[in-house]
């Protein structure tokens, strides 16, 4: 797995360990940081994201401010972060330099964020899936030997995420539009959610600039909630999502070589019990039994990882 890993300044007073452990999860619409001292989480603040594939690197540096401004006061020995689209060492590095004006002397370390799933888990073997505003899949064996699916973002893939969902939601109300069909329910809470008339409205919205990856994945919501009320299309969306999902699983469970666990996170893989139904029953076919729902957020997996690491 691709991370930096920058150790404390070798400046004599710069703040040394003891101090605060502070674990960041930043995903494509929030960040969360959490502050352990001795081993419990004495603070816990959520802002915008600050992933520089979803925002600019101004917009990142703001909401980082703003978080260490509520939980990163005193001294801090070490910060733990776990990003999505971490993919070369570069990027790991880009988001640590952002970090590290808020923390002097602090070690720094950028892991993609499958990572914190895998031990917020209690797993140090076996498959994360995070099925969230974007999906990807990563795993450890016993031997070290790592591997991945999916994790392109939502160009190029990232099937079965909030994005996939609410951009398959669009795509249904044009397909009913151009098949002359009337709005159905699905269609008309999108319509609704997002302030348009008619269905051929949505294509200018969709490709506008300031509707991006977050707006369509919010709007993954609108797909469960039609699926929940007996909505056929939402159903099958909901069920193609799981799926997805345990297919990135299942390539990372063979790569590897290992029977599981494999443990689903992400917001819609804790949240939505229909989804969750369809990657278990997709994986048992595939003869993949250990399946775990993700029951406490992966920012607290951090502690584990520290200790891993000394």
């Amino acid at each position: 797995m691709t991370h930096s890993d920058i150790p404390p300044s070798a400046d004599p007073f710069a703040p040394t360990a003891p101090g605060a452990v502070i674990g960041l999860d930043i995903g494509g619409t929030k960040t969360r940081g959490v502050r352990f001292e001795a081993g419990a989480a004495v603070g816990d603040a959520s802002v915008g994201s600050s992933n520089v594939q979803n925002v600019s690197r101004e917009e990142a540096a703001r909401h980082l401010a703003e978080l260490f401004g509520r939980i990163g006061g005193g001294t801090v020995a070490q910060v733990y972060a776990g990003a999505g689209g971490i993919d070369t060492e570069a990027d790991a590095e880009a988001l640590a330099a952002l970090i590290a004006p808020h923390v002097p002397g602090a070690r720094i370390t950028v892991v993609h964020d499958s990572r914190l799933l895998l031990a917020a888990g209690g797993a140090s073997i076996g498959v994360a899936v995070i099925g969230g505003t974007g999906s990807a899949a990563w795993g450890r064996n016993s031997l070290g030997a790592e591997a991945r699916a999916g994790g392109w973002g939502y160009l190029l893939g990232d099937e079965g995420s909030g994005y996939w969902l609410g951009r398959e939601a669009v795509r249904h109300s044009l397909r009913r539009m151009n098949q002359g069909q009337e709005p159905d329910q699905l269609t008309t809470a999108l319509l609704a959610s997002c302030g348009v008339d008619e269905p051929n409205r949505l294509i200018a919205l969709f490709h506008a600039p300031d509707t991006g990856r977050r707006y369509w994945a919010e709007r993954a919501r609108l797909v469960v909630e039609a699926a929940a009320a007996g909505h056929a299309a939402s159903q099958e969306l909901v069920d193609q999502a799981g799926r997805d999902l345990a297919a990135l699983a299942g390539q990372t469970v063979r790569q590897l070589g290992i029977d599981g666990p494999v443990i689903l996170g992400g917001g819609l893989g804790m949240n939505v019990p229909r989804l969750q139904e369809a990657f278990r029953a997709a994986l048992a076919s595939a003869g993949i039994t250990d399946v775990r729902i993700l029951e406490q957020d992966p920012v607290f997996g951090v502690l584990q990882l520290v200790a891993e690491q000394s």
